[in-house]
């Protein structure tokens, strides 16, 4: 994806965030709202931000790489006018980091506006591509998204709704995704669900949103979900729902829950923070491990150390000290200076962890290679042992539907066993959350989940040519 990725890549070997988006119907403050609600959603999507706003008769719209609140000035915001706004933070899986991928994408069609913010992979995009191009469309993006756009420009003539059940119908893989005409909002999300996607109500407004943390934000009442295969239409008449064929059963993303999603929101009808918590609470009955203290490295182990030390009895301490104000990329220091991407986020509490028995609590290892380099320096400021306890199974598999880890050769838990990993890493031990303990975390039927990453059951099969249709666009 260029140096912007790179910069990143650098930073750390965690997952990378998908994408982020907020939409406004009916408020006078529309633009304003759905900045706070990107605010919000920032930790989905750091590489760039847009808003499109529309007020019945003409669209405006602004959008450039980086974070919200360095995009959106006072002076920007107040160029935004309109009762309806759609807003998208990303980080790119499809589609190289550049300012024309940037979303929401805006188009004209026969003389009115169409818009889309779209948060997943669709996994039959190069085919659909090749025949749109073959019969003539023109491109401006590389993303997949922008298919969506064309199939539903083309599709038109059969009136609105007929037009999003054909393209509903034609695309497969994960897509929750709004799309904004200049008088109404549509909000849609795959049969299988995998991305969240959740309805609001603000006065006489609404709104939709990836995840609830942003409807608290701007103090909007969650309705609920919207569902699985369903196409929710928002304009002057209100609210109307459609439905595509049932194509199979839900495939909610477990990641969302363990990775992505904030610890305040609710998500596939399940409290973030209470299934972190216990994902600890059920680490603590696998492993028994002879430690002093128990500590995260903030702020991906947090909730999950807390419930292994309410469980266990082990305290809890925070042992590493996260720097807040470290952006996505910074000023490359010299070569003399190891692993500085890693010290500048990251300080050790040298005192505390001296002479002590360590046990770490991670959500997951993906690379291991940031993991490797953490471990190596609790070994030189003194800590007596280390131990480390995943809050999930290994990831042997590559996620298809939006999760930026595309190929095995990226996944250390695919090449190694978990003794070669806790050797690689530098641990005295090593340990798994089991995948019956980590369904017996949520609330959801284990049926109603998608473990792809885990266990390697697509719910979409996965051609070839996806794969290099990825590749391709990197």
């Amino acid at each position: 994806m260029g140096s912007l990725r790179e910069n990143f890549t650098a930073f750390s070997d965690r997952p990378r965030e998908e994408c982020g988006i907020f939409a406004v119907y009916g408020h006078e403050d529309a633009v304003k709202l759905t900045y706070f609600g990107l605010y919000a959603l920032q930790h989905r999507g750091q590489e760039s931000a847009g808003i499109v706003a529309s007020d019945g008769q003409h669209a405006v719209e602004h959008k450039a790489m980086g974070l919200v609140p360095d995009i959106f000035r006072e002076e920007i915001l107040q160029g935004l006018k309109g009762h309806t706004a759609l807003g998208h933070v990303r980080y790119s899986t499809t589609g190289s980091s550049l300012l024309v991928n940037a979303q929401p994408l805006r188009v004209q069609h026969l003389g009115k506006t169409l818009a889309i913010a779209h948060n997943g992979n669709l996994v039959n995009a190069r085919q659909i591509r090749e025949q749109l191009e073959d019969q003539g469309s023109l491109f401006q993006t590389t993303t997949d998204s922008e298919i969506v756009l064309h199939l539903l420009a083309r599709a038109m003539k059969k009136g609105l709704e007929q037009a999003l059940l054909d393209t509903m119908n034609q695309v497969k893989g994960a897509y929750s995704m709004v799309i904004m005409t200049q008088d109404s909002l549509i909000a849609m999300r795959d049969p299988h669900g995998f991305r969240p996607l959740c309805l609001g109500r603000l006065n006489s407004g609404y709104v939709v949103t990836s995840e609830t943390c942003a409807l608290d934000l701007v103090e909007a009442e969650y309705l609920r979900e919207v569902e699985p295969g369903e196409i929710l239409i928002i304009d002057r008449d209100g609210l109307r729902s459609i439905k595509a064929e049932p194509t199979g059963r839900k495939a909610q993303c477990i990641f969302e829950l363990i990775y992505f999603s904030r610890p305040d929101s609710i998500v596939f009808g399940q409290n973030v923070y209470l299934f972190r918590k216990k994902q600890g609470e059920l680490l603590s009955q696998e492993f028994s491990v002879g430690a002093d203290l128990v500590m995260p490295f903030p702020d991906s182990g947090n909730y999950a150390a807390i419930g292994y030390a309410h469980a266990s009895g082990v305290p809890l301490e925070m042992g590493v000290i996260r720097n807040h104000y470290v952006g996505r990329t910074f000023i490359q220091p010299s070569q003399s200076m190891r692993d500085f991407s890693v010290k500048v986020k990251l300080n050790y509490v040298k005192g505390l962890l001296e002479g002590k028995r360590v046990l770490i609590i991670e959500d997951s290892i993906i690379r291991g290679t940031t993991a490797k380099t953490r471990i190596r320096t609790l070994r030189k400021i003194g800590a007596k042992e280390v131990h480390l306890l995943v809050s999930c199974p290994p990831h042997r598999f590559p996620c298809h539907y939006g999760i930026d880890f595309s190929t095995r050769g990226e996944l250390i838990a695919s090449q190694k066993s978990v003794e070669q990993i806790r050797d690689f890493i530098g641990l005295d031990s090593l340990g798994y959350l089991s995948m019956e303990n980590l369904v017996k975390a949520t609330c959801i039927p284990r049926g109603d989940l998608c473990f792809a990453c885990f266990d390697g059951n697509y719910p979409v099969p996965i051609d070839e040519s996806f794969h290099k249709f990825c590749l391709e666009h990197e």
